[in-house]
């Protein structure tokens, strides 16, 4: 036997277990590198789907990038298994949901942190969050203050989009049954009531709402928009041509709006002037859109760049864990792009 052969023989294949991804994740995270911090996390909890550490480091991540509804969830699953282990997931918590508006919450955390770990890493950060929330509540006990209503709108519309993204149309149609009483001249929350209404089941409810709104309020983009998704899908070819030459035409200033009619468009399947629109899209803002990933990649799959289609879907799967739960859309129905 040679000394190569030799040599060769004695060679252990190197596989990475959980372990390195995770130390590859603390390692681009220092470098404030988010986006390959949270791929090689999720690398190191597929490997390693019960380690707590893991999931802890990629909630911190997900908190630095703004999603803070993802960083919960994974703070929750870590004390449903691990509570009396990980108690600083209760500060962590508490710091999410004061940035989302929701003050009740975070005291409610905070408290349990400081009661928990009264000398523990965050117990300085905790107890001036506490002071923070109580100069707030005496605020508004003494001055009748509240939230600005522009303020109060964000905070419903950020906690509705997050249902909304996830395809969770009851807990979205709860809140948005809320929003409509409370903020009657928001029509955007007509508009995304009436989608989660169809998406529910109820879909002659929703389009007929629908019809009302636009019917008074002609140049409702939101309204135009949801009447050319719910017409494609029953198939109301009649009502829906109309629709599509007026959309096709409309070139809004507004990011959400650009975004928005992006995913109608790759939704009825005019897949060409769907991909015109998200190559101008800004990825700020994109990137916390589940449902961006979801019908870009139909859309590039619909012009048959099939490879760019996978890398999209795969991309969103790694930065939103419900799109690793479900099906490629173009894979969903026999009739997705007939027309």
């Amino acid at each position: 036997m040679s000394k190569q052969e030799s040599h060769d023989q004695k060679l252990i294949p190197f596989i990475p277990e959980g372990d390195f991804y995770f130390s590859k994740g603390v390692e681009a995270y220092r470098k404030k590198k988010f986006d390959i911090s949270l791929k090689w996390f999720g690398k190191a909890i597929e490997a390693k789907p019960n380690n707590p550490l893991y999931q802890c480091q990629m909630s911190i991540v997900y908190t630095e990038i703004g999603s803070y509804h993802l960083a919960n969830q994974l703070l929750e699953d870590v004390l449903a298994s691990h509570g009396e282990e990980y108690v600083d997931c209760y500060y962590l918590l508490a710091n999410n949901c004061a940035h989302l508006g929701l003050l009740q919450d975070a005291k409610a955390y905070a408290q349990t942190y400081v009661e928990e770990a009264p000398d523990g890493d965050f117990s300085e950060e905790a107890n001036s969050l506490l002071t923070v929330l109580s100069i707030d509540e005496e605020e508004e006990q003494e001055d009748e203050w509240a939230f600005d209503k522009e303020d109060d709108i964000l905070m419903y519309q950020e906690t509705v989009f997050y249902h909304l993204d996830r395809e969770e149309w009851t807990k979205a149609l709860a809140l948005l049954e809320e929003m409509i009483a409370i903020f009657p001249d928001f029509s955007q929350a007509r508009h995304e009531y009436a989608y989660a209404l169809y998406f529910a089941g109820e879909k002659e409810e929703a389009i007929a709402l629908e019809e009302e709104y636009v019917h008074h309020h002609p140049d409702a983009l939101f309204g135009i928009m949801n009447l050319a998704i719910f017409y494609y899908y029953q198939e109301d070819s009649d009502k829906l041509e109309p629709i599509t030459n007026t959309l096709v035409n409309i070139y809004p200033m507004h990011e959400q709006q650009k975004l928005r009619l992006a995913m109608t468009l790759s939704q009825i399947g005019f897949v060409e002037e769907a991909y015109q629109r998200y190559q101008s899209l800004s990825k700020d803002i994109v990137k916390n859109h589940a449902s961006f990933y979801r019908w870009y990649s139909a859309c590039c799959y619909g012009l048959g760049k099939i490879e760019r289609a996978y890398q999209i879907w795969e991309e969103g799967c790694r930065k939103h864990d419900i799109l690793s739960k479900q099906t490629p859309p173009w894979l969903m129905s026999s009739t997705f792009y007939h027309g």
